[in-house]
């Protein structure tokens, strides 16, 4: 293994013992054993298969962008520069205008079939698109253009893999999923917004087996989304002794009792949060005393709605 990768992290403040740490970690969460450790390793060292990405902006926040920009092991420079070759991304790429037009451009031409494009917020369709645009093209014309193109499609968030915020009742653009604007089927790291571990595991995946992970029948990696949330919560010995939270603030709050009363859908939510947290692992909503709002199942705006109180 080369030993570059290791001295970048050193001058970042992390040992080569937290790194491998790191490389468990992500292959416990692909449900691999720990055989593939130092295989995961050599993944993020290698800098080698680097895949070209094209990364689109629809209707969204950018706040999965925003949490990818906060991945720990790779950060994300060496998730840019080292791992993947991003050729085309809104929020962090130098060019703009028309030079920004000209690369994706460039982008397509040059990675035609090879690349793996990854799709940040829903598609507006009514009147033909015409109520979201990118540059040149409304958002329902560069997403045929690009992902046609494709090896495979990402959706990250729960806007382009389910229509998230944009989709929700009344709907006046009539956003749609990136899966029903464009009647593909995508890879989905669902989430308002997602773990990057999550993102990060899947690019692992396909750089260490060769293939995009399993799914659910959404379309969801099943290493992520195949246990509910209350199946793997920590509060889940309160739930089954009755010992409800009422009120926020209240002492069985600070007890850390079970928040369902409270409007918690973890029951019904399909995510690893309480395994793999956020912020490098430090902590998650129900930890720090909010109950699952539902971000990573479809239609969660509406479905799920009101938040703080029992479906």
């Amino acid at each position: 293994m080369e030993n570059g990768l290791f001295d970048r992290l050193e001058q970042k403040g992390i040992s080569r013992r937290d790194f491998m740490k790191f490389c468990g970690y992500i292959t416990a969460t692909l449900g691999l054993s720990a055989a593939y450790v130092p295989r995961v390793a050599e993944v993020f060292a290698a800098g080698k298969q680097r895949p070209a990405v094209i990364w689109l902006h629809m209707a969204e926040c950018t706040g999965c962008s925003e949490a990818l920009l906060r991945s720990m092991y790779p950060w994300i420079d060496e998730l840019v520069l080292e791992i993947l070759a991003i050729e085309y991304h809104e929020t962090i790429m130098a060019a703009a205008g028309r030079q920004a037009e000209e690369q994706l451009e460039y982008a397509l031409n040059k990675y035609k079939g090879k690349f793996i494009c990854v799709v940040e917020g829903a598609i507006p369709t009514k009147d033909r698109g015409i109520y979201g645009r990118v540059g040149k093209h409304t958002m329902l014309e560069l997403g045929k253009k690009v992902t046609k193109e494709a090896l495979a499609t990402i959706t990250i968030g729960n806007c382009s893999s389910f229509g998230g915020v944009q989709a929700a009742k009344p709907n006046p653009t009539n956003a749609k999923s990136i899966d029903d604007a464009l009647g593909i089927k995508s890879v989905k790291i669902a989430g308002c917004p997602p773990n990057p571990v999550n993102f990060v595991g899947t690019v692992v995946n396909y750089l260490l087996l060769g293939k995009l992970p399993a799914t659910d029948s959404y379309g969801r990696p099943l290493f992520a989304y195949s246990k509910t949330v209350h199946d793997q919560c920590p509060r889940r010995s309160h739930y089954e002794a009755g010992e409800f939270v009422t009120q926020f603030g209240s002492e069985e709050a600070a007890k850390g009792w079970c928040l369902y009363e409270m409007g918690c859908k973890g029951p019904e939510t399909y995510n690893n949060c309480p395994i793999v947290k956020f912020n490098d692992g430090t902590s998650w909503p129900v930890e720090a005393g909010h109950p699952c709002i539902g971000c990573s199942e479809p239609n969660f705006w509406d479905q799920m709605a009101p938040f703080y109180e029992q479906k």
